[in-house]
């Protein structure tokens, strides 16, 4: 009874239901710093929006404007190729063609081709680092750890000449390749997790005479779906957003991804101002299947950024 009536003491009286909760300086400064993040983080995206539905021509008339400066779909039309050249110049576009379906089929292409290998091959080497025993194993598993603290930058070079002297330039082979074999993160990712999964219906499977391959396949696969999605939805995001070596190894159009094309728009214009709301318009379609695919498992993707400490 003491101890009862020493912790309602000390608890205080509670608030009454439906109080307003009390104002603190405190709430005040995360709140405004809340609201700022939000306005900094969204307003990029209202000022592309807004730039997307102006006019050209008219944009430099108004150019502080917040609201579309002429209101029109004309740079809609002209990034997925539906204005006429003599229509794409009056509102102040370059006249270049667009093939937009062209650019898109090759992201999805290369982002969905190179997701797949990846993240089948990081499985299979997490498998072979964390289930079979072999001799190097660990000597061989700190050699691709050092694979990590290697910037992607300083491989960039060693690949293009590599890509050239094969002759896959320009080519969704060139394009795919350097980066669909290996991934130290990848396999660094699914080994910490296999090594976390029971061993027992692995020996059960080998004892009624399954090989390691079909464990692969049928046992360790499926109990590996959640970071294996994880990964490939990393994956498939940094893919399609990849420009640097896409620039590279690409010159035509035959393989050229809608990120890189989206340049056309600003290099190819023969008169003295960019196309700015064209650029912003093609900049829409290109970053719509990452908003679908963001709706869709927006979820997933931040437990997992989450879950693998990204920032």
């Amino acid at each position: 009874m003491s101890t009862l009536s020493s912790s309602a003491t000390t608890a205080g009286p509670r608030p009454a239901a439906g109080a307003r909760p009390r104002f603190s300086p405190g709430k005040a400064v995360a709140w405004i710093y809340v609201v700022v993040v939000l306005v900094v983080t969204i307003f990029p995206f209202y000022w592309i929006l807004r730039t997307a539905f102006s006019n050209n021509v008219a944009l430099p008339t108004d150019p502080s404007s917040l609201l579309p400066v002429d209101f029109t779909v004309g740079a809609f039309k002209r990034a997925l190729g539906l204005a006429s050249t003599a229509e794409a110049q009056s509102q102040g576009g370059s006249g270049a063609s667009l093939d937009t379906a062209l650019y898109l089929r090759n992201s999805i292409v290369y982002a969905t081709v190179q997701t797949a290998l990846v993240v089948f091959f990081s499985a299979m080497a997490a498998y072979a680092f964390s289930r079979l025993r072999w001799k190097g194993r660990d000597a061989v598993f700190t050699v691709l750890l050092c694979a990590l603290m290697v910037p992607g930058i300083l491989t960039l070079l060693p690949n293009f000449v590599l890509v050239r002297n094969l002759g896959l330039m320009d080519s969704f082979a060139g394009l795919i390749l350097p980066g669909a074999l290996f991934s130290a993160f990848n396999v660094f990712f699914l080994r910490q997790f296999m090594l976390g999964l029971s061993t027992e219906i692995e020996e059960a499977a080998i004892v009624d005479g399954a090989s390691r391959m079909r464990i692969f396949f049928k046992i360790t696969l499926p109990m590996t779906a959640a970071p294996i999605a994880t990964l490939s939805l990393l994956t498939f995001i940094n893919t399609w957003n990849d420009y640097f070596w896409p620039l590279l190894v690409t010159n035509g159009e035959h393989a050229r991804p809608l990120t890189l094309a989206l340049g056309v728009f600003k290099q190819s214009s023969p008169q003295a101002a960019p196309d700015w709301a064209g650029l912003m318009a093609a900049t829409l379609i290109a970053a719509l299947p990452m908003l679908v695919l963001f709706m869709v498992f927006g979820r997933r993707i931040v437990n997992s950024i989450g879950f693998t400490g990204l920032k």
